[in-house]
């Protein structure tokens, strides 16, 4: 004995709603799949691409008062712009955070700055670069 097909004929019938929301959201998925991988490609192109500054801390010195740091900047030709250093505490508060600028003319700047704090500071962090 053969059993029942709970099935309507899809030629007699038509589709069934389940066929329809299944290829919707298949439709739907892939267009947002798409989307998604465009952001995540401009973000990228952004952040790679319109970078015209990198630095990084070679060295760091600290005392009571202040941390001397020594950074590596490289930037193009013509571009100024500006560094953030911060320095923390051993518990982690932030004792220290300024903004040091660079000139248009080298494209490598090796420099060493002093970062004043309130209270001794155990380390030396580049937060980040940005043209002008």
């Amino acid at each position: 004995m053969s059993t029942a097909s709970t099935r309507t004929p899809a030629s007699r019938y038509g589709r069934s709603s389940d066929e329809r929301a299944d290829r919707t959201l298949k439709i739907v998925g892939g267009v947002l799949g798409v989307a998604l991988v465009a952001l995540i490609g401009w973000f990228g192109y952004h952040y790679v691409g319109q970078s015209s500054i990198s630095a990084q801390v070679v060295t760091f010195e600290i005392s009571d008062r202040s941390v001397q740091v020594k950074l590596e900047v490289h930037k193009d030709a013509g571009v100024s712009g500006y560094c953030t250093v911060r320095s923390q505490a051993e518990d982690g508060d932030e004792v220290g955070r300024a903004d040091f600028r660079f000139g248009k003319d080298d494209t490598q700047v090796d420099q060493t700055v002093t970062l004043r704090t309130k209270a001794r500071g155990t380390s030396a962090e580049l937060l980040g670069c940005q043209a002008e």
